[in-house]
């Protein structure tokens, strides 16, 4: 079988990558940037296809001979949403481009596509949501969810249209935290600043948290079991803040704050980091929808990908190890924080 991954160079591409290789696939990864694709894959056995979502028919002659695509790619600046583009960009990438390589594998033929959407499209209905709660208030105040809503909904619409040969399947991820977070993403960075001690306190919030490497293997899953048209939540276990903390101290050996901050001081300091970062147009620290999604403690469930798909969801503490061991050995954490993992 022959894959094409976009977003091959991010924490969930990377980590797809890997397993697709390791059970025998073929595999054309596509990168934006070749150089930084050597210094991931290094002499990994792939082919690496230069090309950008901007640019879905640049790299159209990839496609041939291929069997699945798995799409990962997807436009996010943590919450950048104050930028006047922002929504024009993400717009442009997550849901205008997403469909046009859509059809464009349906008319070269390929057999299967595997979409990530975001469980951020989940509302935080108040019991547990699943794939049938539908989106609130929050998944739209939050630009990059809002871009998955939309997207998701141009993706039904597209099925319904016609007869589609492919089968087109949508996983919709929890918070990812894996080793291979080169970037960091937001999961990495907390896991950075907790270990240079930037973190001054817990605050009383959480998340459904996966870890990619359990995500990527249930997404290959889905190519034979997946059911086309069908969206699959694969949201892992909620994960407290203060639990990751602690599994961040005991397998890094590092002392992690133990007092906890008050949600109106977080939220105040979301705020006024939120507006400075839109005056000095930049990525904020504290993102005000984020830390409103992670007070929130939404508990998503996983049992339809569990039953259908046999996705598993390893232990948060053995994800956080393998995740500062990753860093450790790639040169993110200085010496001088005296980190040792436990034998």
């Amino acid at each position: 079988m022959q894959a094409l991954v976009t977003g091959s160079t991010g924490m969930l591409g990377h980590n797809l990558v890997r397993e697709l290789l390791a059970q025998g696939w073929t595999v054309k990864a596509l990168v934006r940037s070749k150089q930084k694709a050597q210094k991931l894959f290094g002499n990994l056995p792939l082919e690496v296809i230069e090309g950008d979502m901007d640019n879905v028919a640049g790299f159209a002659a990839a496609l041939k001979g291929v069997d699945v695509v798995f799409h990962t790619a997807a436009y996010f600046r943590e919450y950048s949403q104050e930028f006047n583009d922002h929504w024009k960009i993400l717009k442009r990438i997550n849901i205008d481009a997403t469909l046009e390589l859509i059809e464009l594998c349906e008319k070269i033929g390929v057999s299967t596509f595997i979409h990530v959407s975001s469980s951020g499209t989940i509302g935080q209905s108040a019991g547990v949501g699943n794939e049938s709660t539908p989106p609130d208030a929050a998944a739209i105040a939050n630009l990059y969810f809002r871009s998955k809503v939309e997207g998701d909904a141009a993706i039904a619409q597209w099925l319904r249209a016609a007869p589609r040969r492919m089968k087109l399947v949508s996983i919709l991820p929890g918070w990812m935290f894996a080793p291979r977070d080169a970037a960091p993403t937001s999961a990495g960075k907390l896991v950075l600043d907790l270990l240079g001690g930037k973190i001054p306190g817990i605050i009383d919030a959480g998340a459904s948290i996966a870890d990619a490497r359990d995500v990527a293997q249930t997404m290959i899953n889905a190519v034979p079991r997946g059911r086309s048209g069908e969206k699959y939540l694969v949201a892992g276990r909620l994960g407290l803040f203060e639990q990751i903390f602690a599994a961040i101290e005991k397998t890094s050996g590092v002392a992690t704050p133990k007092n906890k901050l008050p949600n109106w001081l977080i939220l105040t300091l979301a705020r006024a980091d939120t507006f400075v970062s839109s005056l000095r147009k930049t990525v904020p620290t504290m993102p005000l929808e984020g830390i409103k999604t992670s007070l929130a403690k939404q508990q998503l469930s996983s049992a339809k990908a569990e039953r259908e798909l046999g996705a598993t969801f390893r232990p948060l503490e053995e994800t956080l190890r393998d995740t500062v061991q990753w860093y450790l050995e790639n040169g993110y954490v200085a010496t001088k924080t005296g980190v040792v993992l436990p034998q």
